[in-house]
């Protein structure tokens, strides 16, 4: 499986060819693979969230409406509809086959965005259409990290990369916030960055949002371009003894995970508060409005949030790589963190009872933290879902963690379709959902099987 011809064996990326791991061995070129797949979940995120930062413009441009703005964020999730198949061809057919495969639909997605049709009506059936193939790539880009980790990287480097592969994809969300505002001027006479026309009319905006999607469509190409000609399935040597290691067969893995109250319990601690806390996030400009911060700030909470989420989990990560076997301590802190902050924040908004100042560097400071607590914590998570149920693959692991997420976020705006006239209780439901959290993670008896598998074999 491992075999390749000894020029095979040279790295792409310069001496020195490798780095000696007992009998295994890293390449220079592993660095280069992490680039690219977090690139392209970068443009996946981007992309997902391209309307909600221009909602305004597209409304009077494209004729959106609010079920048309909301079904545009929901085709994310629909994505993961088929998560399973993702992960199957994940586990079973290797990396680049599903790499590829979800470059091909971002591409398809984004060219269906970009064709130009005078027809609104058609306009928007194929934004529609382009945001749900973008969707569809969704269950590549968001559980293919730990995968990726293991088969090309270190024991000592698996945290850190796994943080990079899958917090670019939030951080790719978190610059549509820059992105689309900076390009689309807003219907209300406010100008973009590039531009320096104060009255822009409806064709104006419509050039300027047909330029946005252009832009999106020329760099996801270019990115599968890139996955075409250059990204392996795995290196020409296992990094590591898990590496080489065989894994479960499907079905089999299927029956481990759900027989494993372990991990039930730790996958329960992940999915409820990140599926709330992303519904949470999209109706935040309604939970704040009562308290007299307006749409833009809003924004620029939930931008802030994920962009310190990204920071803090990568930092994180890479401490946890030089100090192997503390995941539970780091989940632990984070989600204590992240109960607090959240506790904070509701309590401030229910400040006719509780009369705690309400300013903007308190709501700024408790609904950043609260963001940055929960989202750093997605790669600890990962690396422990795998850990504890190895050698069952990494694909179906994250992929049911995942869909699970999904669920808890499904539920959660199903709710918020029948009590939609006072919002307020969503803040009780973060903050519950990381209470919980922290609890299940207390009560959790951690492992490390494949660390353990590795060290033991390496000695």
């Amino acid at each position: 499986m491992w075999a390749a011809e000894e020029e095979e064996r040279r790295p792409l990326l310069g001496p020195p060819p490798c780095q000696a791991y007992g009998s295994n061995r890293v390449f220079g070129r592993r660095w280069l693979v992490l680039g690219i797949f977090s690139l392209l979940g970068f443009m996946q995120g981007l992309v997902w969230n391209s309307w909600g930062p221009i909602q305004n413009s597209a409304r009077r441009a494209l004729g959106f409406t609010t079920p048309d703005i909301s079904l545009l964020v929901l085709w994310g999730p629909i994505g993961f509809a088929p998560c399973f198949l993702f992960t199957w061809l994940m586990d079973t057919k290797g990396l680049r086959l599903t790499v590829v495969l979800a470059a091909l639909l971002m591409s398809i997605g984004t060219l269906l965005r970009c064709i130009p049709i005078n027809n609104l009506l058609i306009k928007r059936w194929l934004i529609h259409t382009g945001q749900l193939f973008n969707g569809l790539a969704g269950p590549v880009v968001v559980n293919a990290p730990p995968f990726l980790s293991t088969t090309w990287f270190a024991p000592d480097q698996r945290a850190t990369a796994t943080a990079i592969a899958s917090l670019f994809n939030y951080f790719g969300g978190a610059c549509a916030f820059l992105v689309g505002p900076l390009v689309v001027p807003a219907p209300n006479g406010t100008t973009p960055l590039l531009t320096g026309d104060l009255s822009q009319s409806n064709d104006s905006i419509k050039e300027h949002i047909q330029a946005l999607l252009f832009a999106e469509f020329a760099v996801t190409v270019l990115l599968f371009a890139v996955v075409i000609a250059y990204f392996p399935s795995q290196p020409p040597l296992p990094p590591s003894i898990a590496a080489a290691s065989q894994r479960l067969n499907y079905r089999t893995s299927i029956c481990r995970l759900l027989g494993n109250f372990r991990f039930l319990m730790i996958a329960s601690a992940f999915a409820m508060p990140l599926g709330i806390l992303a519904g949470w996030t999209g109706v935040l400009d309604i939970i704040v409005t009562p308290l007299k911060v307006n749409q833009v700030d809003a924004g620029w909470i939930g931008f802030w949030s994920v962009i310190g989420g990204c920071v803090v989990g990568i930092l994180c990560a890479r401490f946890a790589d030089f100090f192997r076997g503390i995941l539970k301590l780091i989940l632990l802190l984070l989600f204590s963190g992240a109960t607090l902050s959240s506790a904070w924040f509701a309590l401030t908004c229910f400040n006719s009872v509780t009369h705690l100042p309400i300013t903007r560097v308190t709501l700024y400071t408790s609904c950043i933290l609260t963001g940055v607590f929960i989202i750093s914590s997605v790669p600890f998570f990962f690396e422990l879902f795998v850990e504890t149920v190895y050698p069952v693959p990494e694909g179906i692991t994250c992929g049911f963690v995942t869909f699970l997420s999904n669920v808890f976020m499904g539920l959660l705006l199903l709710f918020l379709a029948f009590y939609h006239t006072d919002v307020s209780w969503l803040n009780w439901c973060l903050t519950a959902s990381c209470m919980f959290s922290l609890v299940l993670i207390l009560l959790f008896k951690e492992s490390y099987d494949r660390l353990y598998l590795d060290v033991l074999v390496s000695v």
